[in-house]
């Protein structure tokens, strides 16, 4: 049985069996009144690739930020990689919706600024400097941003910035990759080019990735499995499997394809029902 894949009318939980990279226990976020999103538990499986998507204002991005330790929830739990999150992780790489790269850092420089600050890394930088920015040309070369090593943010235009962003995230080899809608600024072609390349990375480095797109189209694309929130409060109600098998150029045009972008917008939409065999299947979570 293939990754992610689950019999016709089984439980579908969000982690196969085995270690789970990130697992939260009742998470709350409280803004004013009423929560953002409420009790959330949930258990990532390794080497995975999930899609998070909900409705504006359904608390995806303050959730990923919850997971990368740099917000804290107002109850409950996060473990990543088995260790409590009390603040950022090694083991964890963040790329988010805007780059955020220093403008008095060259791009090279930008990509190497997690190691430069997270240990093991921090301690060794000055000894090792030169392995590690040859291993930062290489991210910026990865995605698509050979000789650009030595621009400065404001030489790129926004759609190179978000790449080098991407490339930072992947700077210290991160077990888990939390990616907050990192290709909304670029154009269609660049975006459908870096979404192989995550997926050629994620393949090669078994990599963990959590994706928050409002697109099913890149949901369905990327993941094995799309993970669906409710409205604010929001809570996870549906996880859609994906098990389009290894994605191509024709991947988008399939049958199983399309039934899989209509299993996610019946779940959006709280109208879900299973769809045929061969597609995805759908289940609710508890």
């Amino acid at each position: 049985m293939a990754q992610g894949d689950c019999p016709r009318g089984a439980s579908s939980p969000l982690s196969n069996q085995g270690f789970h990279v990130l697992s939260t226990a009742n998470i709350t976020m409280q803004f004013g009144p009423k929560p953002l999103f409420e009790n959330i538990s949930v258990k990532f499986g390794e080497g995975n690739r999930y899609g998070l998507i909900g409705a504006h204002g359904c608390g995806k991005s303050t959730f990923m930020k919850l997971t990368t330790g740099l917000k804290m929830p107002s109850r409950g739990t996060i473990h990543i990689g088995g260790e409590p999150v009390t603040g950022p992780l090694k083991i964890s790489g963040m790329a988010f919706q805007a780059p955020s790269l220093l403008p008095w850092r060259t791009t090279v420089d930008n990509v190497l600024l997690p190691l430069e600050i997270v240990e093991p890394y921090r301690s060794s930088f000055k000894a090792r400097r030169k392995e590690y920015e040859a291993k930062a040309r290489d991210l910026l070369k990865s995605v698509g941003l050979g000789g650009y090593e030595d621009k400065f943010p404001w030489q790129l235009s926004g759609g190179m910035q978000q790449r080098v962003a991407i490339a930072r995230s992947l700077a210290t080899d991160p077990e888990i990759l939390l990616m907050d809608e990192p290709f909304g600024a670029l154009d269609e072609m660049t975006r459908e080019r870096m979404q192989n390349e995550l997926l050629r990375i994620a393949g090669a480095t078994s990599t963990s990735v959590i994706f928050v797109t409002h697109s099913i189209p890149e949901a369905v694309y990327l993941s094995n499995r799309v993970v669906v929130m409710s409205p604010r409060p929001g809570r996870i109600t549906h996880v859609v499997d994906v098990p389009l098998g290894d994605r191509n150029e024709d991947t988008r045009e399939s049958d199983a394809f399309f039934e899989a972008v209509t299993a996610v917008r019946e779940a959006l939409r709280g109208r879900a029902k299973p769809v045929g065999e061969g597609g995805a299947r759908l289940a609710e979570t508890s």
